[in-house]
């Protein structure tokens, strides 16, 4: 049987309008995504945040509001209502669509009431040394629900289900400290940033307290229950014990007698940390590939001084391609974003080649990229930027079909030249030809490389070169990309 080459979809940045129409625009979009060869959509996270019908949804305020309930200033979230999310996700799964939830477990902002509690402060970069001894704060870390009134859980967050905060009404101007909460230690098996980089933000759960586990395992088969989703997004998980993840997941499916594919967000440039982590959490779950959009974020500035041959070097792609899940660019790295690092325009035809079209790797790409996008927002210096990520639909499309049906059976590489690098894929039985591809961030490129197809004329699909490359008796051709451009072949009229 033919592989499927799936490939997933971010379906979402963080400047998409906050009018509540996602989640109807992408119903209608799911035949048109299905038909380009889009096999599984990442969604943004579809409950009450603390800004309400504004928040992208990474302030997590109640989980189980899924635009439901008058809570924080609206029913709807940012993306419509809880009947048009689940019956956006249904119409995806009747088009053979995947569907993963982006679940955020870390944290909780926006409690509706403030306790009293003892906590010791300590230095925001500084989680190993106190700045004081432990004293009384005041923080809000009762979460009541009133408008979801006990519907689909009672149960009811106060602080000694978080293990530490960021704010103290008491002491409001405080903005550099963090506050661990009386007879709780942050977690183990974390990131070691700043020593130990177990709280993020907002008010951290002890995911040690059994309660807390429960009530996260009580949330997953309910989401699970209501939506139906293949899998799930799971948000900073360098800030959560390794430890839990498995046992979480073992949870959900044995409740839902199926496998979930899990992918995990672990920011961090180490292909070290990244193999460390999945052998953690025993190989339950694919990371994104980190390293690999550093290399083309660098790669796209550097020009032609960057060596292309080096581009796969100390990534999960190449390392350990099955539990990688390669992109571009997503929410975070987008421009005037907190881990703004631009993948330039000119090199993400070359990114995506890259990741859509090697037999390493599960490429996810980013919505901006695929249908463009226009917005405002303050940078890093102050000032306010205008930023415009022109479509490269067109494109893409191409490419999907490429992958979908040329890029299957052997692949031969030619990462033999620091500008021009290449590879072929020889095809199946199920296909008509092999394919390549060339690219260059130099100059003009040409390479000899093999096909498998003897006396088979390729043309580029991209439209790029015009002219014909027709390969020799042993299945060789010569073929060509423009300067700081790529070019994919394909045996003529098949696509």
């Amino acid at each position: 049987m033919r592989e499927i080459n799936g490939v997933m979809m971010q379906y979402f940045h963080w400047y998409i309008p906050s009018d509540g129409s996602l989640w109807k625009k992408l119903a209608d979009d799911a035949t048109e995504l299905a038909k380009a060869g889009i096999t599984a959509l990442w969604l943004p996270p579809a409950y009450k945040g603390i800004a309400g019908g504004a928040d992208v949804g990474y302030g997590v305020y109640d989980m189980y509001d899924l635009g439901e309930f008058d809570q924080k200033g609206s029913i709807r979230t940012k993306y419509g209502t809880k009947s048009e999310h689940i019956e956006a996700v249904k119409k995806l799964r009747l088009e053979g669509i995947q569907v993963y939830a982006d679940a955020v477990l870390n944290h909780r902002l926006g409690g509706d009431e403030a306790e009293p509690c003892q906590a010791i402060p300590y230095p925001r970069r500084d989680r190993i040394h106190p700045k004081g001894e432990k004293r009384e704060i005041l923080a809000f870390t009762r979460f009541l629900f009133d408008g979801r009134a006990g519907l689909y859980s009672s149960f009811k967050w106060n602080w000694q289900h978080f293990d530490a905060v960021d704010f103290d009404k008491l002491n409001p101007g405080d903005f550099d400290t963090v506050y661990l909460l009386d007879g709780k230690r942050f977690d183990d098996e974390v990131s070691q940033e700043f020593g130990n980089f177990a709280y993020l933000m907002g008010c951290d759960l002890d995911c040690q307290h059994p309660e807390v586990r429960e009530e996260l395992a009580n949330w997953g088969r309910w989401y699970l229950d209501n939506t139906g989703v293949d899998g799930f997004r799971l948000d900073a998980i360098k800030h959560i014990a390794a430890w839990f993840f498995p046992e979480w997941l073992d949870s959900l499916e044995k409740y839902v007698g199926r496998d979930l594919f899990v992918v995990g967000e672990y920011w961090v440039n180490s292909l070290e940390t990244l193999l460390r982590y999945v052998d953690d959490v025993g190989g339950r779950m694919s990371v994104f590939d980190v390293p690999l959009h550093y290399n083309f974020h660098r790669a796209s500035r550097a020009g032609s001084e960057f060596d292309m041959r080096r581009i796969l070097d100390g990534t999960l792609m190449q390392a350990r391609p099955t539990y990688a899940v390669t992109f571009v660019e997503n929410h975070d790295s987008q421009p005037l974003q907190a881990l703004e690092s631009v993948v330039e325009h000119w090199f993400k035809p070359l990114a995506y080649a890259l990741i859509l079209l090697r037999k390493e790797g599960y490429p996810c790409l980013f919505h901006p990229d695929y249908y463009g996008a226009e917005y405002e927002d303050f940078g890093w210096d102050g000032n306010k930027h205008y930023i415009v990520i022109p479509s490269l639909r067109q494109l893409l499309d191409t490419m999907l079909a490429v992958r979908r049906d040329f890029a299957h059976g052997m692949q031969y590489d030619y990462f033999d030249h620091p500008s021009t690098i290449g590879w072929t894929r020889l095809g199946d039985e199920s296909s008509c030809g092999g394919m390549a591809v060339l690219m260059s961030n130099g100059g003009d490129g040409y390479k000899w490389m093999e096909t498998g197809s003897p006396e088979t004329e390729y043309r580029d699909v991209t439209g790029h070169i015009s002219r014909a490359v027709i390969t020799n008796g042993d299945g060789w051709g010569e073929f060509f990309c423009n300067a700081g451009s790529v070019s994919v072949w394909v045996p003529s009229g098949q696509i």
